[in-house]
């Protein structure tokens, strides 16, 4: 296992290279779960991760032929441009083969900070095996996203940095994906502060080191918002640290996740990827287990494709009643259209889409049923516009958010 003498000489090492990122009280989220919640901005490093800082402490171990001959890692995203960008700088050659669902943006970004990127296999495992055959055939240092004492050591040095800013945590709150972050997190802050409680968050779909613990028996797989935390094995160096160290492990919806990426846009103004938001997520979705305590949220990443994250958001606001989908049957005659328009006007709401057809064979022959996704300031908003509509004559019906 590793020690806390690790991490704090990981500490100096990569001192010059990585950002001590600010952490802060969020006085609406603590509000919210009934808790001080102080959130540590790893989405404002460099590359957006905290994985800069294991990635950093590994390649600055590497001899100078190791150097020379380079490194290969396999990642889905995170890791691999904290190795990208850290080798770039030292001028170590870097080879990260990715899996081929990976976002487009963390690729093109790692492409960018001067890595060579191989797309392969369907998740992380097949990734690694054949990073595992680059490293045999060419003679390179491979660079483990979380199996790594150094990685892990590395990664160790945020709970140095929120227990120095916020001395007065007492739970710490950790996405697990191979361990290597609350491993590393849970030696650095029990040395410093044995009392405080580390509770590790995985996706339900990814439960690989609850299983471990004997916390969960599901099968893990699937896609999910959180694929920087999808992981089928927990880590051999990682499962016994956390053993040792970490008090309890939850789980978290897709969903879950999907609020608390929209919360932290709409309440911290920050934009957070679904492992990086997995935290919080767990805190949102189990108030109670938190309530009273001061707990320090690790906001991982904030490498989120643009266009998943305003599905995101969109999404969030139909959760919230805030964008609704109403069906609204009318006469096929000139004005109907118009009509049912200008209910929905003088309640307040916003058409921002509108389908007409004519040809759904369950209607009169003189009928057209029109879509409409309204937009509302709340349900009741929405409500209110339905029942304008309906003592109107016209048949109208509101979906909900599953529909």
């Amino acid at each position: 296992m590793i020690n806390v003498e690790d991490v704090r000489l990981a500490a100096d090492r990569i001192a010059d290279g990585i950002v001590h990122t600010p952490s802060a009280l969020s006085r609406t989220l603590s509000s919210m779960v009934g808790a001080t919640v102080i959130l540590k901005f790893e989405n404002l490093q460099f590359t957006a991760s905290f994985k800069e800082r294991g990635a950093l402490n590994r390649l600055l171990a590497l001899d100078p032929a190791a150097r020379q001959r380079g490194v290969v890692a396999m990642s889905a995203g995170n890791h691999a441009q904290g190795v990208a960008y850290h080798a770039s700088r030292l001028g170590v050659p870097a080879t990260i083969v990715m899996p081929a669902f990976t976002p487009s943006v963390k690729v093109s970004r790692t492409r960018i900070l001067g890595a060579q990127v191989i797309l392969q296999g369907e998740d992380i495992a097949a990734a690694g095996m054949e990073a595992r055959r680059i490293e045999a055939l060419h003679g390179l240092t491979f660079i483990h996203p979380y199996d790594d004492a150094l990685v892990i050591a590395g990664q160790g040095t945020v709970a140095l940095e929120m227990l120095e800013d916020h001395p007065n945590i007492d739970t710490l709150v950790v996405p697990v994906g191979g361990g290597g972050l609350i491993a590393g997190v849970a030696v650095a802050a029990h040395a410093v502060s044995p009392s405080v409680e580390v509770i590790g968050v995985e996706s339900e779909r990814y439960p690989a080191m609850a299983a471990a613990l004997g916390h969960s028996h599901g099968p893990a797989g699937g896609v999910t918002i959180a694929e920087g935390i999808a992981v089928s094995n927990p880590g051999t160096l990682t499962l016994p640290v956390i053993q040792a160290h970490v008090a309890d492990m939850l789980l978290v919806t897709e969903a879950d996740i999907e609020a608390a990426i929209s919360v932290l846009v709409d309440v911290e103004k920050t934009i957070v990827e679904g492992a990086g938001a997995s935290g919080l997520a767990a805190m949102l979705a189990n108030p109670a287990r938190f309530r009273g305590r001061t707990v320090g949220v690790i906001l991982t990443g904030g490498n989120i494709d643009p266009r998943l994250l305003a599905s995101v958001l969109l999404r969030g606001l139909v959760r919230a009643g805030q964008l609704v989908t109403l069906h609204v049957e009318i006469d096929d005659r000139p004005g109907s259209l118009a009509q049912i328009a200008a209910i929905v006007a003088g309640e307040g709401a916003n058409i921002v889409d509108v389908q007409h057809s004519r040809l759904l064979t369950q209607l009169s022959i003189r009928s057209a049923r029109v879509e409409m996704v309204i937009e509302v300031t709340d349900p009741e908003q929405a409500s209110a516009a339905v029942r304008q509509l309906r003592t109107a004559g016209f048949t109208t019906e509101r979906l909900a958010p599953s529909d």
